[in-house]
């Protein structure tokens, strides 16, 4: 039998790169669009640069591309085209999806893969390069080779601006809240309440920590604040009067989302609407698509003997993602006889009423939390750590301080005691050295002199 040869003319490929299509990638910055394509019987990539924002410009060098791809092989082939989402939105899909020989894809940056080392070269050259080839990866139908983003429609896309605006106006509406607060904190002043609907005839008759009045530029500080919050207050009240109205239009339908939802308890026009603008408007075939799309799926790492969770991906939407982790605690609170409350109590039910068996433990954290609450308002005033060892050192002396104080007992005489005794104590007595066992043992064995 002869053997077959493979001729220069018939090189062996390891990778199918004629596809039947011309595959291109777009670099978008706001000066240059740059343009990368791979033509059908061409191993070099060829790249055109297009003025920023210039579709005209654009569709000038598709058509000059496929006519170049003509004149040599003799086929008019369509275009294949990926970009990024980001800044630019989706117009430019949008636009380019109108023209029946153009197939367009938005992939998230963050799927493709990328070298790992710690120091790696980026261009808008290399990047365009990366896309033509995962693009190429993607219409081979590799597995995981990206995640191309579903493009929403125009409408679809309009009603989710409610929802996000509202929530930016209430982000700042907190920052006002809280530097006028901290004006006023500075100056002996912790009582006033700027949301209350007497903030301005408060302001008037407020003294300071020392009995003064306020400074007048001061006063006029705390006033133009006050100024931008009741202008905030009133934006959120324009946007929540047009959330409630498309809600009462969604309402007309009978099988619509946000109708379905409200008739649960604890669920208000806030969560409907978010729910339904961010998540329901899609389709999932199951819940590991859904909890994938929100940020919720599990992030397991095993490798060798290594077999621990890393927690949530925290990828995907991240207001959708809030929004269900919200709604989770809160269906504990206003469903508690539903099937899924008493599956998720009987899960946990040892934690639950480990309480009951071990009187040092608390019905509920919230001593713990208050606790932790000046490490969180001192933010910056932690700096002095100096590094992430010390940090942790920092951390392990808080929180034996704080254990102390929460039973009761000096942190200063309590580490001062254990020091002494440490030394002479048995190992297997050591836990009686933790706050809750210390005064039996120092009212059992004093410390000798």
């Amino acid at each position: 039998m002869p053997a077959t040869t493979m001729t220069e003319a018939e090189p062996l490929a390891a990778i199918r790169v004629d596809l039947g299509a011309i595959f291109v990638s777009l670099e978008l910055s706001k000066s240059t669009w740059l343009v990368t394509a791979l033509a059908p019987g061409s191993e070099k990539m060829s790249r055109y640069n297009v003025v920023g924002g210039d579709l005209a410009g654009l569709f000038v060098c598709f058509v000059e591309l496929r006519r170049k791809v003509q004149a040599r092989t003799g086929k008019l082939y369509p275009l294949v085209v990926i970009q990024e989402s980001g800044l630019d939105g989706f117009w430019i899909d949008r636009a380019i999806r109108q023209e029946e020989w153009i197939e367009s894809h938005v992939v998230d940056a963050a799927s493709i893969a990328v070298s790992r080392r710690n120091r790696r070269a980026k261009t808008d050259r290399l990047d365009g390069e990366v896309l033509v080839r995962t693009l190429m990866a993607y219409k081979r139908g590799e597995p995981r080779a990206c995640s191309m983003v579903r493009v929403p429609s125009v409408g679809v896309e309009d009603r989710r601006r409610i929802c996000r605006e509202r929530k930016v106006l209430v982000a700042e509406r907190v920052l006002h809240v809280n530097r006028i607060k901290g004006l006023l904190f500075s100056q002996g002043i912790r009582d006033y309440e700027p949301l209350r609907r007497d903030r301005r005839a408060s302001l008037e008759v407020l003294y300071t920590g020392d009995g003064r009045l306020l400074p007048d530029h001061l006063k006029a500080q705390v006033s133009r604040e006050l100024d931008r919050l009741e202008l905030l207050l009133e934006q959120i009240k324009v946007v929540e009067a047009e959330r409630d109205a498309l809600i009462t239009e969604d309402v007309a339908v009978p099988t619509s989302p946000v109708l379905l939802l409200q008739h649960l308890k604890g669920i208000g026009p806030e969560f409907a609407a978010v729910l339904a603008t961010e998540g329901l408007c899609r389709h999932f075939d199951n819940r590991r698509q859904l909890a994938a799309y929100a940020g919720l799926a599990a992030s397991p790492w095993r490798s060798g003997q290594i077999n621990r969770e890393q927690g949530i991906s925290k990828s995907g939407n991240p207001r959708l993602r809030t929004t269900m982790i919200q709604l989770a605690w809160l269906w504990i609170r206003h469903q508690p006889d539903t099937a899924l409350t008493l599956w998720f109590m009987l899960g946990d039910w040892a934690a639950f009423t480990a309480f009951l068996n071990d009187g040092r433990i608390c019905l509920t954290n919230n001593c713990a939390e208050r606790a932790l609450r000046g490490i969180a308002l001192g933010r910056k005033a932690w700096l002095f750590a100096g590094s992430d060892r010390g940090g942790q050192r920092a951390a392990f002396m808080f929180s034996l301080i704080t254990t102390a104080r929460l039973n009761d007992i000096d942190p200063q005489a309590w580490l001062a005691d254990v020091l002494a005794r440490i030394a002479d104590i048995p190992q297997h007595r050591l836990h009686e050295l933790l706050p809750w066992h210390w005064q039996a043992l120092r009212t059992e064995l004093p410390v000798a002199a």
